[in-house]
C-alpha cells in the first residue's frame, strides 16, 4: 500500500487529501482433483444447494487447501470458480464446522452477490433444528441478546452490552425428561448465535462441548430449511433431512414421529416469477 507515493502500513491514519494506492494481485484458483463429494439437494445455472455433513468446515484460513465446502465447490466447479475474485469462490454463508445442513452456494459472481444482499437484509428464513440439554421455561419464545467475541477467550462468543444485535426464535417440539427437541428461526446471523442464545436460557444444544457439555458425538445442530430470494426471480426453499445421530437421539426421547417427520427425504422447490437470463446466454 502506498500512501502520497510511499510505502507505509496498513495501520497508518490518512488524513484528508491524502492518496492511497492498492494493489491487489489476481486470484488464481487452481482447478483440484475431488477427494470427496457433497450431497447436491439443487443445483441450476445460479445457485448449487447442498447438505453439508458434520465434521467439515465451510472454508479453511487464507492458503488452506485441506477439505472444506469451498475447496468442494473448486474441485467441483472450476471454470465457475475461475470467475469469481474472491479468495472463497461460491461462499455465500457459512455453517458451523459440527452444524449439518442445507447450505447454498452461488455459481457466478453476480449470484454471490444477489444471494449476499439478501443475507445481509435479511430476506432469507433460516430454519434449524436442535437436541438440547434442558428444558425452556416457555414453549416458544424469542431470545433477543447482543453478541459479541468473549472478552477473555478469542475462540468464544458471549452475550455482551456493546455487541452485534441478534435474534432468535424457538419452540419445543417435543420434550423428555431433561431434553429438548427444539424447531429455531435465526433473524440474524452472528457467528455461535443460536449456541451462545440457548445456552443463556440454561438449554445448552446437546453434545456442545464450548457453551454445553461435551460428549461421544458432535453439537446436536441442523439447518433444517432455508428460504431465500433466487438470484434469477423467484424463492428457492431447500430442505435437508434430519442426520441419523440427531434422529436417533429424537427417537431415544421416545419422538419416533418427529424424528420419522424430519427425517423424511429433502426437497427443494424454486417458486418463479420472471427469470432472468441465463448467465453466459446470448
Amino acid at each position: 500500500m502506498l500512501l502520497n507515493d510511499e510505502p507505509v502500513r496498513k495501520s497508518v491514519h490518512v488524513e484528508a487529501g491524502d492518496t492511497v494506492a492498492v494493489t491487489i494481485p489476481d486470484t488464481a484458483h487452481e482447478p483440484l482433483a475431488p477427494a470427496f463429494d457433497l450431497p447436491v439437494l439443487y443445483e441450476d445455472e445460479w445457485v448449487v444447494a447442498i447438505d453439508k455433513p458434520a465434521g467439515l468446515a465451510a472454508h479453511g484460513a487464507a492458503g488452506d487447501t485441506g477439505p472444506s465446502v469451498a475447496s468442494w465447490f473448486l474441485a467441483r466447479y472450476p471454470a465457475e470458480a475461475a470467475a469469481f475474485d474472491a479468495d472463497r469462490p461460491g461462499i455465500v454463508h457459512r455453517l458451523d464446522k459440527d452444524t449439518t445442513g442445507v447450505m447454498v452456494l452461488a455459481k457466478t459472481p453476480a449470484a454471490q452477490a444477489a444471494l449476499s444482499r439478501s443475507f445481509e437484509q435479511r430476506e432469507t428464513v433460516k430454519n434449524y433444528l436442535a437436541v438440547c440439554d434442558g428444558v425452556p421455561h416457555k414453549p416458544r419464545a424469542r431470545i433477543e441478546a447482543k453478541i459479541a467475541r468473549h472478552p477473555g477467550d478469542r475462540t468464544k462468543m458471549a452475550i455482551t452490552r456493546n455487541g452485534r444485535e441478534a435474534r432468535t426464535d424457538y419452540e419445543v417440539l417435543g420434550e423428555h425428561r431433561a431434553q429438548s427437541f427444539l424447531s429455531i428461526r435465526l433473524y440474524t446471523g452472528r457467528t455461535h448465535q443460536i449456541r451462545v442464545h440457548l445456552a443463556a436460557i440454561s438449554v445448552a444444544v446437546r453434545f456442545d462441548r464450548i457453551y454445553g457439555k461435551a460428549g461421544d458425538g458432535r453439537q446436536l445442530l441442523h439447518a433444517w430449511k432455508l428460504a431465500v430470494p433466487h438470484p434469477a426471480g423467484g424463492t428457492l426453499e431447500v430442505t435437508a433431512s434430519l442426520p441419523d445421530d440427531m434422529a436417533a437421539e429424537v427417537r431415544l426421547m421416545g419422538l419416533d414421529s418427529l424424528a420419522s417427520q424430519y427425517a423424511s427425504p429433502a426437497t427443494a422447490m424454486r417458486t418463479l416469477a420472471d427469470p432472468l437470463p441465463v448467465p453466459g446466454a446470448n
